[in-house]
């Protein structure tokens, strides 16, 4: 595997927002949790390289993901340690293992915006505010979904149990807005707030299947009807339309989790 340098991960959203401190609250809900110190490795410049490297540490049975950066470039994050010190140990394991190269520990303390002073959400129109409301991150985590499209999802080529693709491709989304929730569609089902159709929002999860006791299906929320979802193994994140016939017929219902 090429040498791989490490770097400061940048989404660089239209909204910015820091992980902690004056980040929204959380849902009280079950299984929902923040997200701790990260291990972050990249840049990779083809996503077939991030993609065997997800692979192997996902066949360590370490929970892993990759995602494009701004730049273009694609990064393979993993972990959630509650100090940096236990992150940085686990990575050198890793790195004596020749399992991966240099390494960033990503922690949830940080501001993605260059230069902040303190934690702030700055909008379209330039405006800033010292705090945010549910509405603000479940926006982050919609822009952060629409940054995943295109991009060829495979988690675990064929060892992965069937629809961990979707839940595995929102959960990611999740974690880089600071938030854990659960593994499994059908977990996440029943851990997040329930939302009517008519009240869906920007970062929602959407759910579809034969019941609510057979979810086979998840994607995030993006507004205007549209939801970004993982449509199946190997195939592109993609934007869809809850008014489409299969989806429409599918759907099971909505949860929110901020």
């Amino acid at each position: 595997m090429a040498r791989i340098i490490s770097c400061v991960w940048f989404l660089c959203l239209p909204l910015v927002f820091e992980i902690c401190g004056c980040a929204a609250p959380l849902k009280d809900l079950k299984g929902i949790s923040r997200v701790g110190y990260s291990i972050q490795v990249g840049a990779f410049s083809e996503v077939k390289n991030a993609e065997r490297l997800t692979a192997k540490l996902q066949a360590k049975g370490i929970d892993a993901f990759y995602f494009r950066k701004d730049d273009g470039v694609y990064a393979v994050r993993f972990g959630d340690y509650t100090t940096r010190d236990a992150a940085r140990r686990w990575a050198g394991k890793l790195v004596a293992e020749r399992i991966i190269g240099a390494f960033f520990i990503t922690s949830p303390h940080d501001t993605y915006l260059a230069g902040a002073k303190e934690p702030e959400l700055r909008s379209a129109r330039g405006t800033t505010t010292k705090t945010r409301s549910g509405h603000d991150m479940g926006a982050i985590a919609a822009r952060t979904a629409e940054r995943f499209v295109g991009i060829p999802y495979e988690w675990g080529g064929n060892n992965v149990v069937e629809g961990m693709d979707c839940s595995g491709f929102v959960r990611a989304v999740y974690n880089l807005c600071g938030v854990n929730i659960p593994r499994t569609s059908r977990e996440q089902f029943r851990a997040g707030e329930n939302v009517g159709w008519d009240d869906l929002k920007d970062g929602d999860l959407v759910f579809f299947g034969s019941s609510a006791d057979a979810i086979n299906h998840v994607g995030v929320f993006v507004g205007n009807g549209r939801f970004v979802h993982a449509p199946r193994r190997g195939d592109e994140i993609k934007v869809s339309s809850l008014s489409e016939a299969y989806f429409a017929k599918k759907f099971v219902g909505a949860r929110r989790y901020f």
